[in-house]
C-alpha cells in the first residue's frame, strides 16, 4: 500500500508541476507546489506508519485470563437469596429512592456493590500497569467496569462471589481498553454547589 501511495503522490506531483509549467508560472511557484506535494506525501507516509503501528499494538493486546478470576462458586438464585440487608431497611430504601429502582433491586445492588472489591482485586492482579481506573454502575443493573490501556483486549465476565457477604451473587465485569482515568466528580447534592 505504501508503494501505491508513493506512486500516486509522484504522479500527482509531476502532473501539478507540468500543469503549472504549461500555464506559464515561474519556477518558484512550481518548486513551492512540488515541495507542498512532497510534504503531503510525507504526511501520508507518517499516517500510514502510525496506523500500522496501532493495528500491530491491538494485535499484541492480551486477554484477561478469566479462569484465574473465577471463584468456583455456583450462582445463587437471586429471588430466594438471604441478603445481609433487610429489604425494608433504611439503606435499601434510600438506594431505591435515589436510583429510582424497586427495593429488591436496591437490596441486591447494595450487597453486590459492597462486595465488589473481591472481584476487583482478582482482576487487578492480572492488569499490572495496564489498569487506568474502574467504576461501579448503579441503578437497574450493577456492573464493575475496569478501564485499561489499549494493550488489554475488551471482554466481559460474570463473576460469582465466594466470600460469605455476597456468596453466590453475580457481578458482571466489563474490561474497557479506553484508557479512561479517574475523574473528579462534583456531587450536585453537596451543600454549596449550585
Amino acid at each position: 500500500m505504501r508503494i501505491g501511495l508513493l506512486k500516486l503522490t509522484l504522479v500527482f506531483t509531476i502532473s501539478i508541476t507540468t500543469l503549472l509549467a504549461l500555464s506559464g508560472c515561474d519556477n518558484n511557484s512550481v518548486t513551492d507546489t512540488a515541495n507542498d506535494s512532497a510534504k503531503i506525501a510525507e504526511k501520508a507516509t507518517v499516517a500510514e506508519s502510525t496506523t500500522a503501528a496501532t493495528n500491530e499494538d491491538s494485535a499484541l493486546a492480551t486477554d484477561i485470563d478469566w479462569s484465574k478470576v473465577a471463584s468456583g462458586e455456583q450462582a445463587a438464585e437471586r429471588a430466594s437469596y438471604d441478603y445481609p440487608f433487610d429489604i425494608d431497611s433504611q439503606n435499601v430504601q434510600d438506594y431505591a429512592d435515589y436510583f429510582k429502582v424497586d427495593q429488591a433491586t436496591a437490596q441486591h445492588n447494595l450487597t453486590v456493590g459492597m462486595a465488589s472489591n473481591e472481584a476487583l482485586s482478582k482482576v487487578l492482579d492480572q492488569l499490572s500497569n495496564s489498569y487506568t481506573s474502574h467504576e461501579l454502575t448503579d441503578g437497574e443493573t450493577v456492573e464493575l467496569i475496569v478501564h485499561t490501556k489499549p494493550d488489554i483486549n475488551a471482554s466481559r465476565y460474570e463473576y460469582v462471589f465466594s466470600e460469605d457477604f455476597a456468596k453466590g451473587l453475580v457481578l458482571p465485569i466489563i474490561i474497557k481498553p479506553d484508557g479512561k482515568k479517574d475523574e473528579t466528580v462534583i456531587n450536585p447534592h453537596e451543600e454549596g454547589v449550585e
